[in-house]
């Protein structure tokens, strides 16, 4: 293998381009380590600061890690977590679970979550507008994070309006069987339909250090409008980890 001095693409870009090929294939196999510096320049008849470049692209995309004293491996892919419709379900709440609860117990993984704060805040703009409400108006958001075998996947913000939360557990840190969902529909707030808006983005710099993110690794912005008959009754923005879940949906063709 050598450099081909007629490609349009620099040196440090071929070498990444191939490399990544032979990852995606599985010919470099998770957990394997990557070939090292001083094979890389032997191998393409480059320079070591092609190759680090190289390499560096490489991280930069999320497939390969550092271990230190150990070189650069190709890195182990988290199992997929699916995320369908149907945990939003009313036999799901009335089984006594919440919905992204019932999405991981059904594909036999562990499910946890942390609480980050339960607050009386302004509405930011966009939660004021599905609310139909003046900006800055205060609503109570749950703040939170949720963890799938020990590891961190999305954070998560759910608004409210006060008098929607009045007198219910939905202010609590333990929101009772069902989660918030249940909470509301034994208030009288029949939920009827959901809409969801999905967005790829790179994340913050908090992001990435609260869900662990690898260098490269994108996120999806979830939001999510819950609403009765009479209009929305949550809001909630969701960050989720890019590289381990799947977004599934079943829904009849419209006439």
């Amino acid at each position: 293998m050598s450099i081909d001095p007629t490609d349009p693409r620099p040196p440090s870009r071929q070498i990444a381009d191939e490399l990544r090929e032979q990852i995606v294939s599985g010919a470099l196999e998770p957990g394997k380590p990557l070939p090292s510096e001083s094979v890389l320049v032997g191998t393409y008849g480059t320079s070591p600061t092609t190759a680090r470049q190289a390499v560096r692209l490489l991280k930069e995309e999320g497939l390969v890690v550092s271990e230190r004293g150990r070189g650069v491996f190709v890195k182990k892919q988290p199992p997929t977590i699916h995320m369908g419709s149907a945990r939003f379900s009313r036999k799901t709440r009335a089984e006594g679970k919440a919905a992204f609860e019932a999405e991981i117990e059904a594909q036999g993984r562990r499910w946890g979550q942390e609480i980050l704060g339960l607050e009386d805040v302004p509405a930011p703009r966009w939660v004021a507008e599905w609310f139909d409400i003046e900006p800055d108006t205060t609503v109570f958001v749950r703040r939170r994070r949720n963890w799938v075998d020990d590891e961190p996947t999305q954070v998560a913000d759910s608004y409210y309006r006060l008098e929607t939360v009045a007198d219910t557990a939905i202010r609590n840190e333990d929101t009772g069987p069902g989660g918030s969902y249940a909470r509301l529909e034994e208030k009288g707030l029949r939920l009827e339909r959901f809409r969801e808006e999905i967005a790829i983005r790179m994340p913050s710099p908090d992001e990435t250090k609260a869900l662990r993110l690898s260098p490269g690794i994108p996120v999806a912005e979830l939001r999510r409008i819950a609403f009765t008959a009479d209009g929305p009754v949550e809001v909630l923005t969701s960050v989720v980890a890019g590289d381990r879940h799947v977004f599934c949906y079943e829904f009849p063709a419209p006439e």
